[in-house]
């Protein structure tokens, strides 16, 4: 066998063993969260547009602050975020990618059957060789586009919710969802390759 391979098997054991040895603490129950925060995330939403119903804004803030910490604790979540996304990669833990959290969180939204807000789906670092996509739910006043809503992603810290004006995100740049997926087809179509349906 080829020495190069020999190190590189050798090399990709020692990350496995490290890994499990880092994804073996015990799962622990985040704390909730607290009535201020809680207080702050509605007022943002509140202030989206003036027809922004209270009731709803109020469910959205405390779903989307609490929520996320059950999905932590379904997840097994014991380590940063890109640490956990190779777990899942790695088939030892089930869950816990972004798009985990968005689909998620947007499904649990989504029961409050909201009448003066709207959720978008959103996607970052698409066109990026160096960083990895990154999905997102955003909340928008009814018939307001996704930039101008709130981002609610609870991947970036493990479950405790990171929220911002779209535009004001300090780490991403939002697309579309829709958008990156039909750029995608477009490759593949442009590739000659197979599109995938469904």
């Amino acid at each position: 066998m080829n020495p190069l391979r020999i190190v590189t098997r050798m090399l990709a054991l020692v990350s496995l063993l490290f890994l499990a040895a880092c994804a073996s603490g015990p799962v622990t129950e985040l704390p909730p969260a607290e009535e201020p925060e809680i207080a702050a995330l509605t007022q943002e939403i509140r202030s989206l547009a003036p027809d922004v119903d209270p009731d709803e804004a109020a469910r959205a803030a405390r779903i989307s602050l609490q929520y996320p910490r059950q999905l932590a604790l379904q997840y097994g979540v014991t380590d940063p975020p890109l640490r956990h996304n190779m777990l899942v990669n790695m088939g030892l833990r089930d869950r816990g990618l972004c798009w985990h959290w968005a689909d998620d969180l947007q499904a649990r939204l989504e029961e409050e059957n909201f009448r003066t807000l709207t959720l978008h789906r959103a996607i970052a670092n698409a066109d990026s060789r160096w960083r990895i996509d990154h999905s997102t739910v955003i909340v928008s006043a009814r018939g307001e586009g996704l930039f101008d809503g709130i981002v609610l992603d609870p991947w970036r810290n493990g479950g405790l919710l990171h929220w911002s004006p779209v535009t004001e995100d300090p780490e991403y740049v939002w697309v579309p969802r829709q958008e990156v997926f039909a750029e995608r087809i477009r490759q593949l179509e442009a590739e000659g390759r197979p599109v995938p349906q469904g």
